[in-house]
């Protein structure tokens, strides 16, 4: 199981409480971990990744084990202790203003 931390907002919609458990059919990518989150949370599509691209939206980042992932590319496997349930996968909404 896959162990999901969301921003305040989306638990909220999501009607969920701190952290969610996932599992995840085939190998353990970022993209994998969405689709996942997006089937068992239909409430959330569209929040994290455009329905049509399914590029992230922007403000939103992703973190695995203590590290920035968003950048890296979606297919990428996420790092073994998110995979074994040790660590979270965050998904966080970044703050912009001034």
């Amino acid at each position: 199981m896959i162990r999901v931390i969301l921003p305040t907002h989306l638990r909220t919609l999501a009607r969920v409480d701190w952290e969610v458990e996932l599992q995840v059919d085939g190998e353990p990518t970022t993209s994998a971990v969405l689709d996942a989150l997006e089937a068992s949370y239909p409430v959330l599509r569209g929040t994290i990744r455009d329905h049509g691209t399914m590029k992230r939206r922007d403000f939103i980042r992703f973190f695995a084990c203590g590290q920035d992932i968003t950048l890296d590319p979606m297919d990428d496997p996420v790092p073994e202790d998110v995979a074994a349930g040790k660590e979270p996968f965050r998904v966080v909404a970044a703050m912009a203003g001034g």
